[in-house]
């Protein structure tokens, strides 16, 4: 595969700026699609935004392309603000979840059609297309029309197009949505190595969790029109901000208590008469008879047996349990916090578990994390 055919594209701003969203908001009525949102985007880095439906995401994303006029706020290209320029003079590529190609046209003429649009000599024309297909993998199909690919393929005719006029950067609207899982965790691979290899800044809108943890340098999380966290995929599920990024950004248990004292590196919250041990900064600790929410991600939770070594325990009856192929689903009852869900190997725990059985849950002072209940 070879980039050659990008490198020489002339733009009107330089490719190298960063890109800023300066307190933009936008409103349907009394409705906040966006509200105040801030956001800097670093050149080449893969940026998703995250939420359910109506958090404010693909607004967000069509305002940045320009298919969206904003009622507050900038939008920054570098140093220029580019909020009032028109979609075709942002120069930004643009994939849609429905691919948007051309039916009647080949897959030849549907990647030239930017180059063709910008008035662009043939011989570039066709080195451009030529190197575009090179990098999808696509060259052997560019006498094909749509109709005659498959769903992933038409979808890297679209990433072509939307890369062939070397944009700016890419805005990808949940591209993958409409493709089967096994097609779109191998394309999810694809857009990855894609990005690396052509060094363009990427704005990935999803609502899957996963797809977000695998692709991304940086994850931002939007609820009701609003920026909620932002970071990297690590950072986020490691060390979620507030209850809704811990259970939206994976799925994590709750525990609910009130702050009994302080103990070293850490503090004790108590629920009805158990004794919870979590992990905290002496900066971030919570004061004494404060109540708290302790998020617990399942797969840190381990089935315990007498061993004294370990900060928490819990007993209840396992009421539930799944076959996940490589992990078990458990879900254990306990009577001072409800149903607790368990994920643990299937490897190395021989037979599975047994609905009803009474067990005893463990996990480390560290394995939970200090949430705000929002």
């Amino acid at each position: 595969m070879t980039t050659e055919g990008f490198a020489s594209v002339p733009t009107a701003v330089q490719v190298d700026h960063d890109l800023s969203i300066e307190s933009l908001s936008k409103f349907y009525g009394d409705f906040a699609a966006l509200d105040d949102v801030s956001l800097a985007v670093k050149r080449g880095e893969f940026l998703t935004l995250l939420g359910p439906s109506g958090s404010g995401k693909t607004t967000l994303l069509m305002s940045i392309a320009g298919f969206v006029q904003p009622d507050r706020g900038d939008i920054l290209l570098g140093r220029q603000s580019i909020r009032h320029l028109p979609p075709e003079q942002r120069n930004f590529g643009m994939v849609f979840q429905g691919y948007a190609l051309f039916p009647h046209m080949t897959v030849y003429d549907n990647v030239a059609f930017p180059l063709k649009v910008r008035k662009r000599p043939f011989a570039e024309i066709k080195k451009k297309v030529d190197a575009a297909l090179d990098l999808v993998q696509l060259g052997a199909q560019a006498s094909r029309y749509p109709r005659q690919l498959s769903g992933g393929q038409q979808q890297r005719v679209a990433l072509a197009r939307a890369m062939v006029f070397t944009p700016h950067l890419l805005l990808l609207d949940e591209p993958l949505s409409a493709l089967d899982k096994k097609l779109r965790a191998e394309l999810q691979d694809e857009l990855k190595r894609l990005h690396k290899r052509v060094g363009l800044t990427f704005i990935y809108v999803t609502h899957d969790q996963d797809e977000a943890l695998s692709m991304s340098d940086r994850i931002v999380v939007m609820r009701d029109g609003k920026v909620v966290q932002k970071g990297t995929p690590s950072e986020l599920y490691e060390r979620p901000a507030t209850s809704f990024v811990a259970n939206f950004l994976g799925k994590s248990n709750f525990l609910r208590g009130k702050v009994e004292s302080h103990v070293t590196g850490g503090f004790v919250l108590t629920h009805q008469g158990v004794r919870i041990i979590q992990a905290s900064e002496n900066r971030n600790r919570p004061a004494i008879g404060q109540h708290v929410v302790i998020a617990l991600r399942p797969e840190k939770i381990n089935l315990a047996g007498n061993d004294g070594q370990i900060d928490n325990k819990l007993t209840g009856v396992i009421s539930e349990w799944s076959y996940l192929g490589s992990q078990f689903r458990l879900v254990v009852d306990t009577p001072e916090f409800g149903d607790v869900v368990v994920m643990m190997p299937t490897w190395g725990h021989g037979e599975p578990p047994i609905a009803r059985n009474v067990a005893t849950i463990g996990w480390e002072r560290s394995a939970g994390t200090l949430v705000a209940d929002a």
